[in-house]
């Protein structure tokens, strides 16, 4: 009776062993296949497009000098009437022609400059801007300026506020373009990669969509605008 139950105790032992080797067997073949499915390669896809700009806000501005408030305020007005004259000759409309109310500064109104240092007491300045849709209109009605520099109106192009912008708004349209070709240029540098290392590309495990940016293709030409994007993916490998 005894050396029954010392058997069975042997028997249910080896039992137990086995089954914990074979658990042990399977549950290290498990955690194998599971690193393998981790191997993965993260790649950038890039694609990029020059493209035109579609809205150019087109700030023009003058400025007069006087002693005499009325008189200044009438040259002004000639002055403005010169401007908007030249614009809708050169074929803008009443509706892409904007213009601010004049700026008026007093030089003996500051305190701290000596009247007889001023030669003129009073200074006006005007910004009379164009927003329009017509980018080449603009380009090239601002090489004829120097129509209105004949009249007496002297723009001026280094200040502050004076420079021309070149907007290009029409992103929606090529957008889903440009992502699919950023993909498609990131696919083919994972492919390359396992190629290279003896694996099978797998299916994506992460997509990350980069923000687009537009700039000027260069200071030369800001009415051409360069149009990127940079898209990261993250593929399985497997052998």
């Amino acid at each position: 009776m005894e050396k029954s139950k010392h058997g069975e105790a042997f028997i249910l032992g080896a039992a137990i062993i086995l089954g914990l080797a074979v658990l042990g067997y399977f549950v290290s073949n498990m955690a194998v296949s599971l690193k393998r499915s981790e191997r993965t390669v993260t790649v950038k896809g890039l694609s990029e497009r020059e493209m035109p700009a579609n809205i150019a806000i087109w700030p023009i501005k003058f400025n007069e000098a006087s002693n005499d408030l009325n008189n200044l305020f009438a040259t002004m007005e000639t002055k403005t009437s010169l401007v908007t004259e030249f614009l809708k000759t050169s074929g803008f409309g009443s509706e892409e022609i904007s213009m601010s109310a004049p700026n008026i500064s007093d030089k003996l109104a500051q305190g701290y400059v000596e009247p007889s240092k001023i030669k003129f007491r009073y200074l006006a300045s005007e910004t009379i801007t164009v927003f329009t849709g017509n980018v080449d209109l603009v380009r090239k009605t601002m090489k004829k300026l120097v129509d209105l520099g004949k009249k007496g109106v002297a723009i001026e192009s280094q200040g502050y506020g004076t420079k021309t912008e070149f907007l290009f708004t029409k992103l929606n349209d090529i957008k889903p373009a440009m992502i699919e070709e950023a993909t498609k240029n990131a696919r083919e540098v994972a492919e390359r990669f396992a190629k290279d290392s003896n694996s099978v590309l797998g299916k994506i495990k992460h997509a990350r969509q980069g923000q687009f940016s537009i700039v000027d293709r260069d200071s030369n030409t800001p009415y051409i605008k360069k149009v990127r994007v940079v898209s990261t993916v993250e593929y399985y490998l497997t052998d």
